[in-house]
């Protein structure tokens, strides 16, 4: 099948790209080995898809070139998702944090893509097994004035087009049929990637370090998460392998192997003045601190501080108060590592966005091939920003191809 453009991967992105491809009168053919068009989209949000974030700008994305994104999400923005919604009837509303979500299910937006790119004449071969990419580079056997051309073997036949987009994800959440196709195809044309890691994700802790917290599981505390510049001020969760929640979520994409967090227990609190204003009290400090946390972990945590015991509060010295008020708002812990790709949101990393042109995600040296979404070396917060980075990404490709 002779077509204008080639997309594979039928997630956010390329739903995105094909539509707009579509709506500028190319003929565009749609590829995915799944068999259901984006199951990323079903899942996301509790099943409600927070489809994009009202404050996205270019700080919430992470790069080894952060400027790069800036272009593309200009170029689309949150209202101009909403304003595909509302051509729909569909119905949204804001969570926390400017985090849009549907009221009814998922699949509202999924039908809504798939009715934009069948309106615009987009032709989608599911449960399609990709086996082979071969490229005719610009030539003179190729004639004067034609383009280079890609073709694509696949278990559903062979296709023909000018313009190919690689719109297949990164590794997370395995099981939507996350692969690193797209990562293969970037080898095979020399296209540099950035390195790869488990994005939005929990962290684990060596057993014997974890063993104090282990049993403390669905504890949940409001803290400020750092790691070097970055600072998130949301839920943390304690789980039986270490921590969750979205401070931790939002940290993990740019904590480093091997170095600690640090973490503020008590950030809406002056602890240093209120364990002055307690040195006559005999009341236990880990009874103190249950005015903030559930007693399990007071407990637990008392334990933990180095060189100093769990004594009523008037034991203490003022040097000794002065370091638990230390420990309490910044609280230092290693992580052994993460719970990888398979309860990861994102992957961090991807194709190198030095090989692309900011403007339409072409590559710079091969002209044709375009790569969107997950599997550029963007990333976004928590909160819907990476499906703004897909629809823009998307968008941005669609209008150039």
């Amino acid at each position: 099948m002779k077509t204008d453009v080639i997309i594979i991967g039928s997630g956010a992105a390329g739903l995105m790209c094909a539509l707009q491809a579509g709506q500028r009168g190319r003929s565009v053919v749609l590829l995915d080995h799944a068999k259901k068009l984006a199951e990323k989209i079903r899942i996301s949000g509790g099943g409600h898809c927070n489809f994009t974030n009202l404050n996205t700008k270019p700080e919430n994305f992470i790069s080894s070139n952060p400027d790069f994104c800036r272009s593309a999400l200009a170029r689309y923005t949150p209202q101009d998702f909403i304003a595909l919604l509302q051509k729909h009837n569909i119905r949204y509303h804001e969570k926390t944090l400017g985090q849009l979500f549907c009221d009814d299910e998922a699949e509202v937006i999924v039908a809504m893509l798939r009715g934009e790119c069948d309106a615009a004449g987009v032709k989608r071969f599911m449960n399609c097994e990709i086996e082979e990419i071969k490229h005719t580079p610009y030539a003179a056997e190729v004639g004067e004035g034609k383009k280079a051309k890609f073709y694509v073997s696949t278990s559903r036949g062979e296709f023909e087009a000018v313009s190919l987009v690689i719109a297949t994800g990164g590794l997370s959440i395995p099981n939507t049929g996350a692969t690193p196709f797209g990562y293969h195809v970037a080898e095979q044309f020399g296209i540099p990637i950035a390195k790869l890691k488990p994005g939005l994700v929990p962290l684990s802790f060596a057993p014997d370090d974890w063993k104090p917290y282990a049993d403390l599981t669905g504890v949940s505390l409001d803290v400020t998460v750092s790691f070097g510049k970055q600072a998130f001020r949301e839920n943390m969760l304690v789980t039986h392998r270490g921590l969750s929640g979205p401070a931790i979520l939002q940290i993990s994409s740019y904590w480093q192997h091997g170095e600690p967090l640090h973490i503020d227990l008590l950030p809406a609190c002056d602890m240093a003045t209120l364990l002055d204003e307690q040195k006559g009290s005999k009341k236990l400090l880990s009874n103190f601190l249950t005015q903030w946390f559930p007693k399990s972990f007071a407990d637990a945590w008392c334990t933990q501080l180095p060189g100093i015991e769990n004594k009523p509060l008037n034991q203490y010295n003022d040097k000794q108060r002065k370091q638990i008020a230390s420990a309490l708002h910044d609280w230092q812990i290693t992580p052994s590592g993460t719970l990888g790709y398979t309860k990861a949101e994102v992957t961090c990393g991807g194709i190198d966005t030095r090989a692309l042109s900011s403007k339409t995600m072409e590559c710079n040296d091969v002209p044709g091939l375009y790569f969107i979404g997950e599997v550029v070396d963007v990333t976004g917060q928590l909160g819907g920003y990476n499906f703004q980075w897909a629809w823009a990404s998307g968008y941005a490709a669609g209008q150039a191809v």
